[in-house]
């Protein structure tokens, strides 16, 4: 393989690493912005996407180049065809971070008791499963990527408690409807931010062990449950 080629390869790389760390950043600045009531750190959030979106359209051409021009085979294509739906999930995460600082801002004003509930846990699992999966990527580590999968129901778990207790809170006091609907609109965003760990993690495995893992995002759990033993 030319040298060129494998310089291209490295520098799809780096920029990917690059995005990640962005996107990791604005998922936890906007968890931060809610938990510290933060309408400036939501601001920089919400400004800070322009990056993400920037960072995608750099990437994506780089990708388009090297399939066109250099007509990779084999790991080389794999782990191309991979950084072009990595590229993707990590551009929606930004906006996933994006959202939770819009409601994080919007509960300035919202009249809703203490936002603690299954929100602080879900938050945490979700930035775990990222970083783990983003680790998988660097490190080219199936494992890593298999730990992913494996916390994906919890979150899921988690998302309809929170739910769950919030259409509670609302019942019970009608003032707090807008803000309880921000926070199951934050909820959502935290599961969705873990279904695109995920499917970094399913990619990861794809370049490591050339095998397909799907993830059907967006279905029940119990669909899915269980994806991991059916597939190896």
């Amino acid at each position: 393989m030319p040298r060129h080629f494998q310089q291209e390869l490295e520098s799809l790389k780096t920029n990917l690493i690059k995005m990640g760390s962005v996107v990791e950043e604005a998922i936890a600045l906007s968890i931060k912005a809610l938990n510290q009531y933060d309408k400036e750190l939501a601001k920089k959030v919400i400004d800070g996407d322009e990056r993400v979106n920037s960072l995608e359209i750099e990437i994506d051409n780089a990708i388009i180049d090297l399939l066109a021009l250099q007509q990779p085979v084999a790991v080389d294509l794999r782990f191309i065809l991979a950084a072009q739906k990595i590229n993707n999930d990590l551009e929606r995460i930004g906006d996933h971070a994006v959202n939770i600082a819009e409601s994080a801002r919007a509960l300035l004003t919202a009249e809703v008791q203490e936002h603690v509930l299954e929100i602080p846990k879900m938050a945490e699992l979700a930035q775990s499963m990222l970083r783990n999966a983003l680790d998988g990527f660097i490190h080219q580590d199936a494992q890593l990527g298999k730990a992913v999968l494996e916390q994906d129901d919890a979150i899921d778990e988690l998302n309809r408690i929170m739910v769950a207790q919030v259409v509670q809170l609302m019942k019970s006091d009608q003032k707090t409807i807008d803000g309880g609907l921000e926070l199951i609109r934050i909820s959502r965003n935290l599961e969705r931010v873990a279904d695109l760990a995920t499917n970094i993690a399913e990619e990861v495995i794809f370049i490591t062990q050339a095998r397909v893992v799907k993830h059907h995002a967006g279905e029940n759990a119990d669909q899915h449950r269980g994806r991991i033993s059916n597939e190896q």
